[in-house]
């Protein structure tokens, strides 16, 4: 079975350039998603480049999230989900037969629309939980805890709850909960980071915090985020994927894309006309 567990360390560089130029953090050739005979993305070839924000933006029911859930094999986890086509992370085929999906997503974390914390557990718990399942990698009390804590300052959340580690994790904010998701997901350290419309059911000042905690991340590892809101966008990507029925549309940097886009129909999504 691929061990990804060195992966980050044996990757190349953001800077490096093969044969047929820079390496992408995640690349998706030929890309199809089915939920039994519905077919939900549409042979989307992307190229993800490292240490940015990639958004994707378009009308409800696009496909913009189960393209999100391709990108660390969360889509198979449905019944009847299938996939065809190949997903590189790192130039690595995530689909291939000796990749472990649960190893996988420890290197693509994922956050979802609505905050998930696990009920039972306290704030230190909740953050570790992801550390559990790396038996090559057991660790001490005393490393999980610096784990934690760097986990929940990466999350912009340390200040806010380093006196209520032992505390159940349902009793802080909407907002504080889903960075504390985010910080789960960042302690098993991913290359890559997911979010599925991580702000839609936030207020405006924790979605403001969201938004700046993405914008910072891109120093240490790639983002890619679906929203619904491209003002949200707008703010935080360095490129933005516009999808239609299933199909990539146009991909381009965040700032072509709304100044100067390049396909009538992103156009039409993005003055208002539809969507």
């Amino acid at each position: 079975m691929t061990d990804l567990a060195e992966l980050r360390n044996e990757a190349r560089p953001p800077t490096a350039v093969s044969s047929s130029g820079p390496v992408m953090a995640v690349q998706t050739m030929g890309l199809n998603a089915y939920f039994g005979d519905t077919h939900a993305v549409r042979d989307v070839t992307l190229d993800i480049p490292p240490n940015e924000v990639t958004a994707i933006i378009g009308p409800s029911g696009c496909g913009k999230s189960t393209l999100l859930r391709c990108l660390n094999r969360m889509h198979e986890t449905v019944p009847r989900a299938r996939v065809e086509g190949s997903v590189l992370l790192h130039e690595q085929d995530i689909y291939a037969d000796d990749v472990d999906p649960i190893t996988l997503r420890r290197h693509v974390g994922m956050v979802f629309q609505r905050p998930t914390p696990f009920p039972t557990m306290s704030i230190r718990d909740n953050v570790a939980a992801g550390l559990c399942v790396q038996p090559e990698r057991a660790l001490s009390r005393r490393q999980v805890d610096e784990v934690v804590e760097r986990a929940l300052c990466e999350a912009a959340l340390w200040d806010e709850v380093k006196d209520r580690l032992r505390t159940s994790a349902t009793g802080i904010s909407g907002g504080q909960q889903q960075r504390l998701c985010i910080a789960r997901a960042l302690a098993t350290s991913p290359h890559v980071l997911l979010l599925d419309e991580p702000t839609a059911s936030l207020d405006p000042m924790s979605t403001q915090k969201i938004e700046e905690l993405v914008y910072e991340l891109r120093r240490t590892m790639t983002v890619v985020i679906v929203t619904h809101n491209m003002q949200q966008a707008a703010r935080v990507s360095d490129r933005t994927v516009f999808m239609l029925s299933g199909e990539m549309v146009e991909a381009a940097p965040t700032r072509d894309m709304f100044t100067t886009p390049g396909d009538p129909r992103t156009e039409a999504y993005i003055t208002g006309r539809f969507g």
